[in-house]
Formats: structure tokens, sequence, C-alpha cells
């Protein structure tokens, strides 16, 4: 009976320590410091000039565009692709582009596409927290670094 009652509470004891380890596992990760050391690096080898906001977006300006200037909250039609910073292509637009609102797109959209005008075109550097979070989003790991050529094609 002791032996019993000795291995039942050892049982209960182990699946406690089981539930506490598995909920330390699903803590959200902090990407920041990664993410911003891999931007950094992908701009120093592909010798980019970039500007970095105060939320951690950087953007590069390749032409900047003459025509009207979206806000956040504007419907625009843009064509992209997005890809690593190893390179890999996790989508592409064609060359028509898609419309949507700035407001329903990850944050890094939503706030670096205004800094282009209609015919404007250039690259956002997108860290985790500005696009997916921790979050896996289709092939898309949590915690990544997202790279988007983009080209403003109009805003409607």
């Amino acid at each position: 009976m002791k032996s019993t009652l000795l291995a039942l509470v050892s049982l209960l004891f182990i699946s406690c320590l089981s539930d506490t380890n598995t909920n330390i596992e699903t803590q959200p990760v902090d990407y920041s410091i990664q993410n911003e050391k891999e931007i950094v690096d992908y701009i120093a080898k592909n010798k980019l000039t970039a500007t970095k906001t105060d939320s951690g977006l950087y953007y590069v300006v390749n032409e900047a565009g003459d025509g009207e200037q979206p806000a956040a909250t504007s419907n625009v039609t843009v064509a992209y692709k997005g890809y690593f910073t190893n390179g890999s292509v996790f989508d592409e637009s064609k060359a028509e582009g898609i419309s949507f609102g700035l407001n329903q797109v990850i944050k890094g959209w939503t706030e670096g596409i205004p800094c282009f005008k209609e015919g404007g075109s250039g690259i956002l550097l997108v860290p985790a927290h500005l696009g997916y979070g921790n979050n896996d989003y289709s092939s898309i790991p949590g915690g990544s670094v997202l790279i988007f050529e983009v080209k403003l094609i109009s805003v409607n």
C-alpha cells in the first residue's frame, strides 16, 4: 500500500514538473537583438544605404516616385517580392501588383509603404515584431526578418 501511494505521489509530482516545463517553452521569444544584427549584416553585405525608423523598420528608397504619397490608412496597389535574408523567396506578386488597405497588412508595410510616392520603389527590411512576430505564418517561421522589394504603383 505504501509503495502504491509513493508511486502515485511520484507520478503526480512528475506530471506537475512536465506542465511547468511546457509553460516555459511556450513563452514568447524576443527576437529584437537577433533581428537587428541580421538586418545590419544584410545591409552591409549588400552595400545598401538604409534609413532606420524609431520602430526598428529599415527602408531603402531606390526611386522616390513623383505621385501621391499614401497615409497609413490608404488603399494602395503594390508590386512586391518577399524573401528572407538568405535570398529564399516566400511570396511575390504579379507585375500589375495587388491592392489592399495599409491598415490590413503587417505593421512593417503600414509604416514602410508611405515612405514612397506613387511610382516609387525600394526595399523594406522588416524585423519580426513588425511582421508576424513569434508566429509561424504559411512558409514564414516565427521570428523571421522579412525583406520586401516594393514598387508603389498607385494610391487608390
